[in-house]
């Protein structure tokens, strides 16, 4: 039989060696034992016709039945090489694993194969109640961003969007009074807050004035700031991203005295300074956003815009780290409620609370959760990309919603691609080793049935062999 398998030398010497013994076992026959009492009787019975007198005699019932067996030799076993070369002798050198089992029990390996690869594919199929949590998610995240979020729009009494927006906004505003403000101010002093061009920098910042220099300036993101902001406070330089897209970092002459030394201080001077920068009416922007000024290209709406003047022009108009604050709620709900969902119907089917609730997307505890959460996300991302293109307004859009998406959607194609073929293979594998095991414990056993029985025999022949005569 041809394989369409290319075995390499390892492989062809080993099968080799099996075809060998497999032919080996094929021409043993069992004799059968189970009328060797018979025999010996019989055996007694022509003896005695014959003249000859049996010996009589007792084994101690607490006598050892194996201390009466005569010493085993030992048993030679042949080197690998022995059996190599005596397998090419007898004509098994091109023997394949596929030879050794008929075309039924092919047949049966493959079928067997097929069924366990079907039966981890059923593990993480998604069953009507799942995709209704899913849906049901998603659908209940896009509610609240529409109804409850809604856009931010300056207006003479300060930014205002949804209920819920602006109860967080509010929240946020007015978590310090105006003193508290003016001593984090005082305490929280950086090298990198130049609101302007004019007096402050050497090299022109474009874009900068005060409304804006939040955004440009690195240190003020939420995000990039813990790193990048805090190295300015230590070598008491601003690093921005100026409107046009131009990295710069450069000393402020005026500010160079705020510079720290130890980067301990300089870490609680930096969430000092968020806390008292994100109170303030223009507050911070969402993190991650001066990034966006890097994005020179794009033809956005009637006037052609690029990315980086959409996401300008939403942080000016109130896009800020308050709105990312309330848009993360919708997000945040999802999750709960798949979570909760998914940990319900685990306790109904017997598992312990303790491993029923989902704090990780893990696909060997949590098969299901990751894909259920991926499509709940990406209906809640697919209703909040409907109201853009429905209101043609950016502002509209969910960042913490898409940076979710994203999230799920890599982790998703992750799985499908690169993980889940290699955790099925496993899986098939695992499944098959614990059937092989079962297999030895039966074989280990069956030994272990022959060797008691070959023991009773010897003892009986002992026995008679070490009885006195008549």
């Amino acid at each position: 039989m041809m394989s369409r398998y290319e075995y390499n030398q390892t492989e062809r010497e080993l099968n080799a060696v099996l075809g060998l013994q497999d032919a080996q076992l094929k021409g043993i026959t069992m004799p059968n034992l189970s009328d060797a009492e018979n025999a010996i009787s019989s055996s007694e019975v022509l003896l005695k016709s014959l003249g000859y007198d049996l010996p009589i005699g007792n084994v101690e019932a607490d006598e050892n039945p194996l201390a009466l067996a005569p010493t085993p030799h030992p048993i030679a076993l042949p080197s690998w090489d022995d059996l190599l070369n005596e397998a090419i002798a007898s004509g098994h050198g091109n023997d394949t694993l596929e030879s050794l089992f008929s075309e039924e029990e092919l047949a049966a390996n493959a079928a067997e194969i097929k069924r366990l690869n079907a039966e981890y594919d059923a593990i993480h199929q998604l069953d009507p109640i799942d995709v209704a949590i899913a849906a049901g998610a998603g659908l209940l995240a896009a509610a609240i961003d529409i109804l409850l979020i809604g856009v931010p729009k300056k207006t003479p009494s300060g930014t205002k969007a949804g209920p819920l927006s602006n109860f967080i906004r509010d929240h946020i505003e007015n978590s310090l009074s105006p003193g508290q403000i003016r001593q984090l101010e005082q305490a929280s002093k950086v090298p990198y807050d130049a609101p302007i061009n004019d007096g402050f920098t050497t090299i022109r910042v474009e874009g900068l004035f005060p409304g804006m220099h939040r955004l440009y300036s690195l240190g003020h993101d939420p995000l990039l700031g813990l790193v990048v902001g805090v190295s300015d406070i230590l070598t008491g330089r601003m690093t921005t991203i100026d409107k046009n897209g131009k990295v710069i970092a450069q000393v402020i002459e005026r500010y160079a005295h705020l510079q720290k030394t130890d980067i301990a201080q300089a870490l609680i001077t930096q969430i000092l300074h968020f806390f008292s920068d994100v109170t303030t009416p223009a507050g911070l922007p969402a993190p991650g956003m001066a990034l966006f000024n890097l994005m020179q290209f794009g033809d956005i709406g009637g006037e052609g815009a690029t990315i980086a003047e959409i996401v300008q022009g939403m942080y000016y108009e109130g896009y800020d780290f308050a709105q990312f604050c309330a848009q993360s709620i919708p997000v945040a709900v999802d999750e709960i409620v798949v979570r909760f969902a998914y940990a319900l119907r685990k306790i109904k089917d017997g598992v312990p609370i303790q491993e029923a609730i989902p704090f990780s997307t893990n696909r060997e505890k949590h098969p299901k959760l990751g894909t259920i959460l991926f499509i709940s996300h990406s209906i809640a991302t697919a209703a909040n990309a409907g109201r853009i293109v429905f209101t043609k307004d950016p502002m509209a859009i969910s960042y913490a919603q898409w940076i979710a998406f994203a999230k799920y959607s890599y982790q998703q194609l992750k799985w499908v691609i690169l993980e889940k073929p290699g955790a099925r293979d496993r899986y098939v594998r695992a499944e098959i080793s614990n059937q092989a095991q079962g297999v030895y414990d039966d074989i280990n056993g069956t030994f272990d049935k022959l060797n008691s029985f070959n023991s009773v025999i010897l003892l009986r022949v002992t026995d008679r062999q070490g009885q006195s005569p008549n």
